[in-house]
């Protein structure tokens, strides 16, 4: 039978909450994993509370859960966690991300997991890694990124840091916690045996400074990397611009220097010494941007100045709002933002999936699941429970379901 996606057959039990875990297992579902996502009773992820909310259903929990199977228990009941462990022996990965020690106090330590399945790929996601001065302090994206020396690059100089309203480090290491499960399943697929994986915040987030670490210890300090507003510090023309309706961003780098100028109307930039090369560019950086600024606003429309610039071909884009990105043609035509049809929110946008595959495509129809819809079905697929095992654990308040 041809599989549905490239990881039709694979089992995940996804013991995570909030995003970076969601995250994760938001691609892998939609890549055709079967995820089991055990949610904690009574009450269950606690996102399914997130804004924006109607009718008690969460569109944040829907775009990071589509798809994936609802068993909501107690895990510090004997019984729960006894469904814990068996369950794992038929699943591939176990993912979870809590704060490091939390599941070993649970009862679910990459030992004793281990031990009930040798094969299974253990995915650990955290804040700040599973050792280390910081490993036992709790934390959100923000704050792996405050310790990244992220923030600090974020804003005007002469200002406080400004927060990034996304979700970098959180999606970004569910991305990088994909990456490692992805690759571990390969290499047990070749030769055998689980192993638990370490993905932090921290350590994803550090992993996206592409010039200021290696800048300023290669430099021996010389090079210190700052927050530089709308323009970037080292190279340039690199920021946004004043434009004649609006802002523009463009990044002229390097080679692309001269066509800007010669776009411009102004050959005679090319071979000025004070904008000859990148040094020169940057010591001369808001001379630069006052002359760019200054021909951008004799043009008649930001339309028309980005016409010149694509057509010699200088990266440019105009800054879109929310709305307006998810209108544009290019974001629709490649399903870069999508509809849904939620069965209790009703039809509604949310970003697509962005790993694309020539053979697959992504199933449009599955749905977020209501709290512990699934109790009865794994239960009794998985571990043979009668109807009278799963309605007496209900009863006794070890299993937890909420229809809306």
């Amino acid at each position: 039978m041809q599989p549905k996606h490239v990881l039709d057959g694979y089992r995940v039990l996804d013991l995570t909450q909030y995003l970076a875990g969601p995250a994760a297992t938001n691609l892998m579902v939609q890549m055709g994993a079967e995820v089991i996502k055990v949610e904690i009773g009574p009450h269950g992820e606690p996102v399914r509370n997130f804004p924006f909310c109607r009718d008690g259903r969460s569109g944040y929990f829907i775009q990071q859960n589509r798809g994936k199977k609802s068993l909501c228990l107690d895990p510090k009941t004997p019984e729960g966690l006894d469904i814990i462990k068996q369950l794992l022996k038929h699943c591939d990965v176990f993912i979870e991300n809590f704060a490091p020690g939390v599941v070993g106090r649970l009862g679910l330590s990459w030992d004793v997991v281990r031990e009930l399945n040798p094969e299974i790929i253990m995915c650990s996601i955290s804040a700040f890694g599973q050792q280390g001065p910081l490993a036992a302090y709790p934390g959100f994206d923000y704050i792996a990124q405050a310790y990244a020396a992220v923030s600090d690059l974020i804003g005007e100089p002469d200002r406080a840091p400004s927060m990034p309203m996304l979700a970098f480090g959180d999606v970004g290491t569910g991305v990088h916690a994909l990456t490692a499960i992805g690759y571990a399943l390969l290499e047990r697929a070749r030769d055998g045996g689980g192993q638990w994986l370490d993905i932090s915040l921290l350590d994803s987030y550090f992993h996206y400074h592409e010039v200021s670490v290696q800048a300023y210890s290669a430099s021996g300090g010389k090079v210190q990397p700052h927050r530089s507003g709308s323009h970037h510090y080292a190279v340039g023309p690199s920021g946004i611009f004043k434009a004649k309706d609006g802002h523009l961003m463009i990044l002229a780098l390097l080679h692309q220097w001269s066509p800007l100028c010669r776009a411009m109307g102004r050959e005679d930039l090319i071979a000025d010494p004070k904008f000859v090369d990148n040094d020169a560019r940057m010591v001369n950086r808001e001379e630069m941007i006052a002359i760019i600024e200054a021909w951008l606003q004799t043009l008649p429309s930001d339309a028309a100045a980005l016409e010149i610039l694509e057509g010699a071909r200088i990266p440019c884009a105009p800054i879109l709002s929310v709305p307006e990105a998810m209108a544009h043609p290019h974001m629709i035509e490649r399903r870069t933002v999508r509809t849904i049809d939620d069965r209790i929110l009703g039809k509604f946008q949310i970003p697509g999936m962005p790993l694309r595959f020539s053979k697959y495509e992504v199933d449009e129809n599955i749905q977020a699941p209501l709290l512990g819809e699934h109790n009865a079905e794994i239960l009794q697929r998985f571990l043979r429970y009668s109807p009278e095992q799963v309605r007496d654990l209900e009863s006794r308040n070890v299993l937890f379901s909420k229809p809306v």
